[in-house]
């Protein structure tokens, strides 16, 4: 990591300069690498998401991933959801993950449906249900598709439940 993006990083999250190098640190950057991370890579999630370095590898961090490859998702597409989406290692399992997986099961995605739509869009898990993705999933209702047209719809483009409505998807 360059100086310009330890600052950056440190200015967003202070707090990590409290932390031990040999307590924190070092710890969950070696995890990260054996993840098969390589180092640009695991700049680029420490830059993203530094709160990351704060989390428990055992309470957080390996569960995380392991839900992650539980759901069908294989090391590379783990590997390219974390890259782009680090703050999903923060996210709680129960809270959060299983909810919305669920979720999108109910959409009448398949589990490999839902695996690949994670692995693009891994920020759909931190999407409210009731703020974000509901009212989306009514708009396209509302247009006239069917279940199985959405399902379909957010298997092809999975952004497509994270867009603003009045923003994105309606027409001017």
């Amino acid at each position: 990591m360059d100086e310009s993006k330890a600052e950056k990083t440190i200015a967003k999250f202070p707090r990590l300069l409290g932390y031990r190098i040999a307590e924190n640190l070092d710890p969950t950057l070696h995890w990260l690498k054996d993840t098969g991370m390589s180092d640009s890579q695991v700049a680029s999630v420490i830059a993203k998401f530094p709160m990351l370095i704060g989390l428990s590898i055992k309470g957080n961090l390996k569960p995380t991933l392991q839900w992650l490859k539980d759901l069908g998702m294989s090391d590379s597409q783990v590997a390219k959801a974390v890259g782009n989406f680090p703050t999903l290692l923060g996210l709680s399992i129960e809270a959060n993950l299983k909810t919305k997986l669920q979720w999108l099961k109910d959409l009448g995605m398949s589990d490999s449906q839902v695996a690949k739509s994670v692995a693009n869009t891994p920020q759909l898990l931190s999407r409210s249900i009731e703020r974000k993705l509901k009212p989306t999933l009514q708009w396209l209702k509302d247009l006239g598709m069917s279940d199985s047209q959405v399902a379909r719809a957010v298997d092809t483009s999975p952004m497509l439940l994270g867009l603003s409505i009045q923003g994105n998807l309606k027409p001017t």
